[in-house]
């Protein structure tokens, strides 16, 4: 019988948690905006992890560049998050951290807003006018 979670799995789960805990107390950077970690995923031999985030702007920045400061800002405390990880995570080897941002988010936001437009356009189509059922007085 196989096991029901692989090892990878597992750390990978432990990874997101303490990393979202280490984010929110640990990183004080002011460009950094609000980081959310969606997904983790770890190579199968633990040399590195892939860490996807969505970010949301904070103030008057737009998206593209409170993406790309986050992105830096991680990025550059890779190595702080890896050794504060490793002091909670008990492996022989701590996997590299690389951040990504994941898009998914934007563009399941981008085709419910195209179903929901499809939608109302049919609903237009079926019924055009209302008025002219209605019997004769």
């Amino acid at each position: 019988m196989a096991r029901e979670f692989k090892r990878t799995d597992r750390v990978s789960d432990q990874i997101q948690r303490d990393l979202a805990m280490l984010i929110q107390r640990e990183i004080k950077d002011p460009r950094l905006g609000m980081v959310t970690i969606s997904y983790v995923k770890v190579s199968k031999d633990l040399g590195y992890s892939d860490v996807y985030v969505t970010v949301m702007p904070l103030g008057d920045q737009t998206q593209e560049v409170a993406l790309e400061q986050s992105l830096a800002v991680l990025n550059h405390a890779a190595g702080f998050l890896r050794k504060e990880l490793s002091k909670g995570i008990k492996l022989r080897v701590m996997p590299q951290l690389r951040f990504h941002f994941d898009a998914s988010v934007d563009r399941g936001r981008r085709l419910h807003s195209l179903i929901e437009q499809a939608y109302q356009q049919e609903q237009k189509r079926v019924t055009p006018d209302t008025d002219s059922d209605k019997p004769e007085e």
